[in-house]
């Protein structure tokens, strides 16, 4: 089991409140509550079911701030960052296949 310093260099382990992830990200509670109605990030709730965001998902919500500031829809900047986010995965699969062969 991981210990507790090594958990915060984790990328996907919910360090962050709430409170602290829209200060990080430079947004409101309600925008980060609507990220994640949207299904782009799903924070871990913690015992007494508060939000818990991980930095990985700190960066995907920066990302759609960046891009509803530009004028993009919220619904259509979380698509976009869930389609660039599953054509990352796949270039790095295929890369990975490339490699073994």
């Amino acid at each position: 089991m991981a210990q507790p310093d090594d958990m915060f260099g984790d990328e996907d382990y919910p360090a962050y409140t709430m409170g602290r992830a829209a200060e990080i990200v430079g947004t409101s509670q309600d925008f980060l509550r609507r990220l994640d109605e949207l299904k782009l990030i799903t924070p871990q709730r913690s015992a007494g079911g508060h939000r818990r965001y991980s930095r990985y998902q700190l960066r995907l919500a920066a990302r759609a701030r960046e891009m509803v500031e530009q004028g993009t829809a919220v619904e259509a900047a979380c698509r976009i960052i869930v389609l660039e986010d599953q054509l990352e995965e796949a270039l790095r699969i295929n890369a990975e296949r490339q490699r073994l062969t």
